[in-house]
């Protein structure tokens, strides 16, 4: 069976992942702890990599995990994801982190991520991936910016 020719950002999406936050997720400063943030980025980002591509997956860099604010005990966490874009085997995922109040429904931005995911064959292979087809103004917004992040992270590694 052959790789799809191609897939709209939406087949992938998570649209809402949601997290509540316990006095054990907090760091010293009664803030959640940034690497549980991180892993719910991480996890997400992966469901939507394998659903995108079909195939397992592993994370190949995250080129930005950006805490924009924090969140806190009894808030809920709403991790949001899609594909931005694919190339060969790898696809970048962008990611969104709410917290929520769940009694008043008041939600603020916490965190923005990439992520690069690579598709893997069962022997570990990097394999094909379908590419992504924006349907909407936002979507070509982010599959062009998943590019010149792309071209970034290349140019980094020379």
């Amino acid at each position: 069976m052959g790789i799809s020719p191609g897939k709209p950002p939406a087949a992938s999406a998570v649209e809402q992942n949601v997290y509540k936050v316990f006095p054990n997720d907090l760091n010293s400063e009664y803030t959640v702890f940034g690497g549980l943030v991180m892993a719910l980025c991480d996890r997400t980002a992966l469901i939507v990599a394998e659903r995108h591509s079909g195939q397992t997956c592993v994370t190949a860099a995250v080129d930005s995990l950006n805490f924009v604010g924090p969140a806190r005990a009894g808030e809920t966490l709403i991790v949001k994801a899609a594909v931005n874009r694919a190339w060969t085997s790898s696809m970048e995922i962008g990611v969104r982190v709410a917290a929520e109040n769940s009694h008043t429904g008041e939600s603020r931005h916490v965190v923005s991520a990439y992520l690069t995911f690579v598709a893997v064959d069962r022997d570990g292979r990097p394999t094909p991936v379908p590419a992504v087809l924006p349907e909407t103004d936002a979507e070509q917004r982010r599959y062009d910016g998943a590019q010149r992040r792309r071209d970034a992270r290349i140019a980094a590694r020379s």
